[in-house]
This record gives structure tokens, sequence and C-alpha cells, in this order.
């Protein structure tokens, strides 16, 4: 008979949501893969929501009303709502004999009783302390006690970075044997002819990002500003996010399709988001396997894959002279663009590719199933 495993997800996007269950797919092609969304189960429910509402509202009314706290984000980290979602999945998976669950991120306890279960997340809420200027009083101070429960509960947390293992096992209290760092996959997978006879003298610099302040975008604008003074023909491309910028040789796309990021990421020279905030940031993966060389900040995942004079430079969240200067250093000397990009795909290609990945997990995976004794130094990186 085919074994089956339950997938969960919070809904289908983002694009990761989707990448994740075809690498189960793929890594467990014997067996039967469910895909079960958690937010239709609670939207189809409207008494569900009309109660949550009144319960975030009541909860969290000093927040909400500050403005520290949005009520979107609020809604879905409530006990009742944890205790919900757990209920409602647990009656649409009763009756079948699951070999193992897996869920994406850890907003929710998707585990069920004496089956193995599998985490994999880019976040923490606690590692939001890590962040330069972060509020404490912006945390569900409440709602931490719950997610420390999704994390006792599983059989393995698979994380994208090793801040964020740091975290569930400083912040979280968890067995470093735990939690393994298997990285992630970039969601748009170029053909090898987008660096062929790489050429980095367009001078363009490229931005993607659809969080325009939070991805550093106005930190760049005027970083871009100072670059313009020495390198008068330097031109400016950004994606995603559409502000409204009056600047010379700045060129506003907005948000386009996936697959129409390949000509950007071509005709650029160098790649600059520099985030303020970020759980992973999947674009720099698409830049670094475009050939790239990367300006990014110290933080969250980023120095995971940024090495400072390896493969970029990483300056601190809204440094705009260090943007610049990094920008500027890489716009000076081709060789060195060429050189960057070349040992961004080389680790990309070892690390952070679907199959990296999707052998990782499977191994770990099959590895806790089998009852084999896993040690601290499997998980090390």
């Amino acid at each position: 008979m085919q074994k089956q495993i339950a997938f969960i997800r919070p809904k289908p996007w983002p694009l990761a949501n989707m990448r994740l269950s075809e690498i189960i797919k793929e890594e467990f092609r014997d067996c039967n893969v469910d895909v079960i969304d958690i937010k239709p189960l609670v939207t189809h429910n409207l008494w569900i929501l009309g109660v949550n509402a009144v319960i975030t509202g009541w909860q969290y009314a000093p927040e909400l009303l500050t403005g520290k706290k949005l009520f979107r984000e609020a809604f879905w980290r409530t006990p009742f709502m944890f205790k919900t979602v757990k209920r409602l999945l647990a009656k649409k998976l009763a009756g079948r004999n699951y070999w193992f669950t897996f869920q994406m991120q850890s907003l929710f306890d998707c585990s069920l009783p004496d089956t193995p279960h599998f985490i994999y997340t880019d976040h923490t809420h606690l590692a939001n302390l890590s962040y330069p200027g972060f509020d404490r009083k912006s945390l569900y101070e409440k709602w931490v006690d719950l997610e420390r429960q999704i994390y006792q509960n599983a059989t393995i947390s698979f994380v994208r970075s090793t801040n964020i293992r740091q975290s569930i096992i400083e912040q979280y209290k968890q067995p470093p044997e735990k939690v393994a760092c298997v990285y992630a996959a970039s969601n748009v997978q170029f053909d090898a002819s987008i660096t062929e006879g790489k050429s980095y003298a367009s001078q363009n610099i490229l931005f993607v990002g659809a969080d325009w302040e939070r991805k550093g975008g106005s930190d760049l604008v005027e970083a871009f500003k100072l670059v313009l003074e020495k390198f008068p023909k330097a031109t400016l491309t950004i994606i995603g996010a559409s502000p409204n910028i009056q600047l010379r040789n700045c060129q506003v796309i907005g948000k386009i399709a996936p697959q129409k990021l390949i000509q950007y990421y071509k005709s650029a020279a160098v790649f600059c988001m520099p985030t303020r905030k970020d759980p992973f940031g999947i674009v720099y993966l698409e830049a670094m396997q475009a050939g790239l060389p990367i300006i990014a900040t110290n933080t969250g995942a980023i120095p995971d894959f940024i090495q400072d004079g390896h493969n970029g430079f990483l300056v601190e969240p809204g440094d705009v002279q260090g943007i610049a200067c990094g920008i500027m250093k890489l716009l000076a000397d081709e060789n060195l663009c060429q050189l960057f990009g070349r040992r961004s795909m080389k680790l990309v290609e070892e690390r952070y590719t679907r199959r990296a990945v999707g052998e990782k997990i499977h191994k770990y995976i099959l590895e806790s199933l089998s009852v084999k004794p896993l040690t601290k130094t499997q998980f090390d990186v």
C-alpha cells in the first residue's frame, strides 16, 4: 500500500509554499502527498472569523489603538485561533494513516498524536529581537508560549538559515539535535545562458522587493544619489515596489511576473537590496544565480550566503554611506564583479538548489523515521 504524507501550509502563496510541496513530492515520489491549506479551513467558517475578530480586538486593544500591532497580523495570533486550527486540522486528517506530516512555517501546531511531524520555517517570533530598532512591545508575548509548543511537538524543525536554528535552540530551549539547517532553494531556476558572456559594464544597479521601506529602498535611493556624483552614467532599476521617485537615471518597473525577471538580472551589473528587516530574502539567491555581486545588510539570514569581501559587501542596516561605497567599488572594477558573481553561483549550486535542499530534508526524515539516533554533529553547520 502506498504511504501517505500530509503537507500542510498556511496557503499556496508565497511561491516558496508551492515549491516546497513540489520538493517533498519529488523526494518521496513513491508516496501520496496530500496538500492541505489552513486558511480555507478557517475562512469557510464565518462564525470562527467573527468570534476571533472580537477576541483579537479585546486581547490586543491597547496595541491596536496605538498602532504597535496590525489587526491583520494579530488576528492569526490568538490562543483561540491557535487551538481552532489544531482542532480543524485534526478533524480534516482524522482516519488517515499518515507516515508523517510536514508543515510550512511555524504559525500553528499542525502535529498529530503518534505521527512523526516536521516543520520547515524561515523565522521565529523571538528572532525579531535581533533586528535593529525592533520595539519589544511589538511582540506577541503571550503567543510565544504557544509557538514554543510547535517546536516541542516537532520531530525535527527544518530551518532556512543558521540564525533561526540558533533562535529555536537558545530562545525556545529546544535540543540542538531536533533543529536542522537545510537552507532554501531559489524560487526561479535560470538557464545557464543568463551568465554566458556576462558583462558588468552596464553600471546598472538592480533592486527587487515589494515592501519598499522595509527592504531598504529609501536608503538605496539616497546612496544612489551619492553614486551619481562619481558615476554619472550609473542607472538604478526598481522592481516589485512602485515608489514615487523623481530622480535621473532611475527606472521604476513595479510588479512583474517572476519569469520576466530574467531580463533584468541579465542586464544588471550589481544587485542591491539593503533590507532593514528580512526573515530570509529569496531574491538574493536569484541574483546570485544570475552571477551578480551583491550589496546587502548584515542582518537575518543574509550572512549565510553573502560573505563580506568574498561575493559581495555587507553593511549595517540604514548605512547609506556604506551602501554607496560598496556600489562604487563594484562599478569601478568589472573583474571584481565577475569574481564575486562566480563565487555566488558556486555557493548557490552547492547549497541553495531544490536538489540540495530536498536531499537534506529527505536524509534527515528517513533517519528519524528509522529511529536511527540523531547526534548534534549531524546538524552542525
